[in-house]
């Protein structure tokens, strides 16, 4: 008669043909064995040495990261720090808190008294909202109102207005009546304007006036808009022809004159006398063909490309023709001379310094700054250049 061993501990069966005692110490040893994995940790060591390697991979790529993006913010190499100044130059405002932009705008007033604030208006820079557009002076006058007057003052409102990529003057007003007046002295072509252009090519002759109209259109195969010449008359067999004016067109008028000039650039002084959107860029590109520096809009009428320059430009300039697209448009708006207005019975003549990238960009190419004895400035640069 064979007897049946025991029942085992938790089901666990023992082998049919082995001894009583080596039976209990097998259960001995599974029992131990249960015991022994029912008390690891979830993660094996093997596991948590794997992430622990992981997380120093990260670290350490993080820190080369880092490193890759100090030794980028300061190239060695004298052009690529000329190409680093140009896209940081080339970097616009609107990113920036509203009061950092209205405290920017505060530290560039140039004047102001009861009536009126004249800012300095940067580079890149908005003056009204539209597509695209995140942050624009307009939206920031109430906070640069209260900057200058507390918390209870008044917004402050626009006179005029500058294109996004123009730099210099522009006139504020407290009031909405001493804005409505300055905006119609504006438009009766009582306030004397002046700006300062950067050009490509020289125009010929040095000093004249470019009285050709301006009409907006659309660039064939392209979807955008540009302004462009609509000239009164055409040449038919060798002989000059008056045309039909256009309705659309505006009449529009630039006086001119160069201040310094090299082979292939030079500096002048304009002065529009009408007021006509990019009037000076369109004048400047399509009636002289000299298109100012930085202007990649107006320096091809059939494509939007970055502006195509001569080599002995761009070695100047220490660039490649590749990263001629951080250019920026060399186009500042220097003096600006209002009548006579209100409480002022004296005209009032309001400068602007050129920003750094323009002073700059003039000592590469070799042009030189009027005297002080022509129009206020040293032959080093203007007045308080910065």
């Amino acid at each position: 008669m064979v007897l049946a061993p025991p029942t085992p501990l938790n089901n666990m069966a023992a082998p049919c043909c082995c001894s009583l005692g080596t039976w209990v110490w097998s259960i001995e040893q599974r029992l131990g064995s249960l015991f022994t994995h029912s008390s690891k940790p979830f993660c094996s060591a093997a596991t948590a040495s794997r992430r622990l390697d992981a997380q120093r991979l990260v670290e350490k790529l993080r820190a080369k990261k880092q490193e890759q993006k100090q030794k980028e913010s300061v190239p060695r190499s004298p052009v690529q720090r000329r190409v680093h100044e140009l896209v940081r130059c080339t970097q616009q405002l609107q990113r920036v808190h509203p009061n950092v932009l209205a405290k920017a705008l505060c530290r560039g007033i140039v004047y102001q008294d009861k009536s009126l604030v004249v800012i300095d208006k940067p580079y890149g820079l908005p003056v009204h909202g539209g597509p695209g557009v995140q942050l624009c002076i307009s939206d920031v006058l109430p906070i640069l109102a209260k900057m200058l007057r507390g918390h209870k003052a008044e917004p402050l409102h626009l006179c005029h207005r500058l294109d996004k990529d123009t730099t210099g003057v522009m006139v504020l007003a407290w009031e909405k009546e001493m804005a409505h007046q300055v905006q119609e002295l504006f438009k009766t072509r009582q306030v004397v304007k002046k700006y300062w252009a950067i050009t490509v090519h020289v125009p010929v002759p040095h000093a004249g006036v470019v009285d050709i109209p301006i009409i907006e259109k659309e660039v064939q195969g392209q979807q955008h808009h540009k302004m462009t010449l609509s000239p009164s008359y055409r040449m038919d067999n060798g002989k000059m022809v008056k045309v039909r004016t256009n309705r659309s067109a505006h009449l529009a008028v630039t006086q001119y004159q160069v201040l310094s000039s090299t082979a292939s650039s030079a500096f002048l002084e304009l002065q529009p006398i009408t007021g006509i959107k990019h009037q000076l860029r369109v004048h400047l590109s399509f009636g002289l063909d000299c298109p100012i520096l930085g202007d990649h809009k107006y320096s091809d009428w059939n494509k939007l490309a970055p502006q195509k320059l001569p080599v002995g430009t761009l070695k100047k300039l220490g660039l490649q023709q590749s990263k001629a697209r951080h250019i920026p448009l060399h186009l500042h708006a220097c003096k600006l001379t209002l009548p006579a207005l209100g409480d002022r019975k004296e005209e009032l003549l309001l400068t602007c310094k050129l920003p750094r990238f323009f002073v700059q960009s003039l000592k590469r190419l070799g042009l030189k700054v009027p005297s002080r004895d022509q129009n206020g400035a040293d032959e080093d640069g203007p007045p308080g250049t910065h």
